[in-house]
């Protein structure tokens, strides 16, 4: 299963930026912290192209040579994500044009239009050089495809391209037209060159308002194929020199415009950024863990965090004694087989000079973090490599599709406070608060390995969904769904036959109309024993039509009607939720469905190989919390520590078991 030898241990460094004497120096600290691993040539096509016709690969070969004598291999990226000066200069094509209409010019980073016919012919150029000078490089680990893919462009570059995407996927403009439904407001097209980019001097008002979704959406569809595209270009190079080589990009978690499920499959390993914020919950940075192994269903790259601090949150708090250890192994624990930085070496000016690093302004290793990062580094040296063969497993999927993600948010009604991310979370919170296994799902997976699906806003459907789900519930799964499911097709026209469309029959209920509240309005939902939980954002007014009802409103005109309901269905059942309830409802509805949950507040995950099971248990609270007696006896692989009764984690402390 694992793709490398050995637990990568590492970060982003920029020797570059830096003399001979202060590269040495680095170097020593980091192989006294076990850093095995350094990221290279992330920004540096300037360097090594300086102008159209030169190369210059000298002050990159030292580097990793330099860090192989040091026992450090190198994760080597393609320099493609900032482009020189003297390319804006000579060929101001390569520049996006942004959602207002305004060509951009030689600046920031990630501001290549995928669709340049110049860019690509220099992103391929420069590949190739590497490609040759590098191929089998024994002390290359994996290659690093250009950086953080994102951003959108709307020039006539990607203009042309559009109507190429457009033609091969609907091949009439008849079928365009009845797919964006561009009979309303009179939007019939009749050409294809009549069809222009969805921004703000057409069909969009803002970044993410359109009033016609059906082109917005295949916009979007369009433009994360632009961007695999070109990842294509550079793996397909790598590989014509080197077979054998690993290639991967860094994603960036739950990020909006690229749909991931379609770059996993181009890619050897996920790889990620992982970035939490001062208030992003525990669970929502698991979550994001285990959508990141999702994507194939196997371990990831943990491609960056901060050691200490960010640079560009609103408010960047710095990391508490213990933290980054429990972070770490939180992403080990998800599914992570590497813990990389960004980065190793605190740059000395420009946007990111008070970005956390694990070697910071003051240039010695004397510190509070570098401590940390080497204890980790210590941890990971004893790691069993057996490690690196285990995966999660998962008896409950829940649905992540980019496209209900973009349909969703797209949508005019009912309610602007809709979002995608916090709905999805919002059900996962029940299953980490439970410490039960989760994979995330695309609509092409089996079902047939999991006993409970979830799909929170199933927005957009495909027959061939419907008939999935419909065959996993009449052969005995539970299918739990919820408010604005069933709405609409591919092309967000909505299916007709009343709400949830192909899911009405499944979950044996009708869904006349929903109320939307305002961010202040709560409603409730009342349970035959007379508990009472709040709900909010929306409420269907659902009639029966075979369901039970589990709970009913407590206010408003639809008082005492059907909230959350649930059907027979072959062999298996389906839960409606017809309104956002809060956590301890939800809670009161999942525990009917699940037995023998976990109740401890402390984070257990379980990584399974051939030969053990391997228990993570994490306090990543800032309080005490004692630790569960059937773990008692047992050896802490993290500090050797065998656990008595009693035992009391504190803050941030880790425990890693393992079971044979």
């Amino acid at each position: 299963m694992s793709l490398f030898k050995n637990f990568i241990y590492g970060g982003d460094y920029s020797p570059n930026q830096w003399d001979e004497e202060t590269v040495e120096r680095d170097t020593t600290y980091f192989q006294e912290a076990n850093l095995n691993s350094a990221t290279l040539n992330v920004f540096s096509w300037a360097e090594i192209q300086p102008s159209e016709h030169v190369y210059d690969f000298k002050a990159l070969e030292r580097d990793i040579d330099l860090l192989a004598k040091k026992n450090i291999r190198t994760v080597l990226a393609t320099s493609t994500a900032a482009l020189p000066a003297w390319l804006y200069r000579d060929y101001p094509d390569v520049a996006r044009v942004d959602h207002a209409g305004r060509r951009h010019v030689f600046g920031f980073r990630h501001n290549a239009c995928p669709n340049s016919p110049n860019y690509l012919r220099f992103m391929t150029a420069l590949v190739e050089k590497q490609a040759q000078r590098y191929a089998g490089n024994p002390n290359i680990q994996c290659w690093h495809v250009n950086n953080e893919y994102g951003g959108d462009c709307y020039c006539d570059n990607c203009t042309k391209a559009f109507r190429v995407w457009v033609r091969d996927k609907y091949k009439t403009i008849a079928a365009v037209n009845k797919a964006w439904n561009m009979a309303f407001w009179g939007h019939t097209l009749y050409q294809w060159d009549e069809i222009v980019l969805p921004n703000e001097l057409s069909e969009e008002t803002a970044q993410e308002t359109t009033v016609f979704a059906g082109i917005s959406i295949d916009y979007k569809r369009f433009f994360s194929d632009s961007m695999l595209a070109t990842y294509l270009i550079e793996r397909d190079i790598i590989k014509k020199y080197d077979p054998n080589a690993i290639v991967t990009t860094n994603l960036m978690g739950t990020y909006k415009n690229l749909d991931y499920f379609k770059f996993a499959k181009e890619m050897d390993v996920i790889s990620w950024d992982n970035y939490p914020a001062l208030d992003t919950p525990i669970s929502l940075t698991a979550m994001t863990h285990d959508l990141m192994r999702s994507l194939k269903k196997m371990p990831f790259m943990l491609m960056e965090q901060t050691p200490s601090q960010t640079n560009w949150q609103p408010y960047n708090a710095l990391k508490k004694p213990g933290q980054l250890m429990a972070q770490s192994i939180q992403a080990v624990a998800h599914g992570a087989n590497t813990i990389q930085y960004f980065q190793l070496k605190q740059s000395v000016g420009a946007n990111e000079k008070f970005h956390g690093a694990v070697i910071d302004h003051v240039g010695h290793n004397d510190t509070r973090v570098y401590r940390e990062v080497k204890a980790i580094g210590d941890m990971v040296a004893n790691l069993p490599l057996d490690l690196l063969e285990s995966n999660t497993v998962a008896k409950v999927g829940i649905f992540f599709d980019w496209a209900n993600y973009w349909a969703l948010e797209y949508t005019s009604g009912p309610t602007q406070d809709l979002k995608y991310i916090e709905q999805i979370h919002h059900y996962y919170t029940y299953f980490y608060q439970k410490n039960m296994a989760v994979d995330f799902l695309t609509f092409d997976d089996d079902l047939s390995k999991y006993d409970v699906i979830v799909a929170p806003v199933l927005y957009m459907t495909t027959p061939e969904l419907v008939a999935n789900i419909d065959s996993f519930v009449k052969n005995g799964g539970t299918f739990v769904t919820s408010f604005m499911s069933g709405i609409v097709d591919q092309s967000d026209n909505v299916i007709l036959g009343g709400y949830p469309g192909p899911f009405r029959k499944m979950a044996g209920i009708w869904v006349e109309e929903f109320d939307a509240l305002a961010p202040d309005a709560r409603n409730s939902v009342v349970f035959s024993d007379h508990s009472v939980f709040q709900t909010r954002l929306l409420c269907d007014v659902i009639h029966l039509e075979g369901a039970e009802s589990l709970a009913t409103y407590g206010s408003d005109f639809y008082q005492d009607t059907p909230a959350i309901t649930k059907n027979n269905y072959g062999k298996g059942q389906v839960v409606y939720f017809g309104s956002m309830v809060e956590y301890a409802g939800l809670e009161k509805v999942f525990e009917t469905l699940f037995d023998n949950v976990s109740e401890t507040e402390l984070e257990v995950s379980v990584r399974e190989s051939e030969q053990a099971r391997y228990l993570f248990i994490l306090n990543l609270l800032a309080k005490e919390i004692a630790l569960p007696p059937e773990y008692v006896g047992q050896t802490n692989l993290v500090n050797q520590e065998k656990l008595q009764v009693g035992k009391i984690l504190k803050p941030y402390e880790t425990i890693i078991l393992v079971q044979v």
